[in-house]
């Protein structure tokens, strides 16, 4: 866990840090950030990133190294989001070993290829974009149900929330 959810009345949304002129603005969530310095808001409590339930912890300014703020103990909502994360492995719907298996030979042989030989890797990563592209398209059509979408189910399935499954599943059916 990078980050945490820090608490100051409500869940905050990243910081934004104009750098200056440019297209891009860097922004973040890392729970650091929220100690009330340029604008940022001020959290008084912290938790694992996610908001099924997982209990708060104090945040004490006080013991936190600015210029180390990864020294502080965040053991307890590490702690929680790991064993959130277990679970909602647990409950998503599993992809078959031998699948994995060949996702996993994928990746080593891409990052070697990366290393060796960048523009085949670019040429094979186009290649599985448009694959993997066309097939979540196609499976789109086959995830609903007589009545629509059954968004808690997929939401369980896919391992996010309900907000992201939808998001998700509009934009592969968008691309057909």
């Amino acid at each position: 866990m990078s980050s945490g959810e820090p608490r100051y009345g409500r869940a905050p949304g990243p910081v934004y840090f104009d750098a200056g002129s440019g297209p891009t603005v860097h922004r973040s969530t890392d729970w650091w950030i929220y100690d009330g310095t340029l604008r940022a808001p001020f959290a008084t409590e912290m938790r694992g990133a996610c908001s099924c339930g997982t209990p708060w912890y104090p945040l004490d300014w006080e013991a936190v190294d600015r210029r180390r703020p990864y020294l502080f103990d965040t053991s307890g909502p590490e702690g929680d989001w790991d064993v959130h994360m277990a679970d909602v492995q647990d409950r998503a719907a599993a992809v078959p070993e031998d699948l994995t298996a060949l996702l996993d030979r994928l990746e080593t042989r891409l990052t070697v290829l990366t290393a060796d030989e960048p523009l085949a890797a670019l040429r094979a990563a186009a290649t599985l974009e448009r694959l993997t592209q066309r097939m979540a398209a196609d499976t789109v059509c086959h995830v609903d149900g007589v009545d629509g979408p059954q968004w808690d189910i997929i939401a369980q399935a896919l391992g996010v929330s309900r907000q992201t499954a939808r998001s998700r599943l509009t934009r592969y059916a968008l691309r057909r």
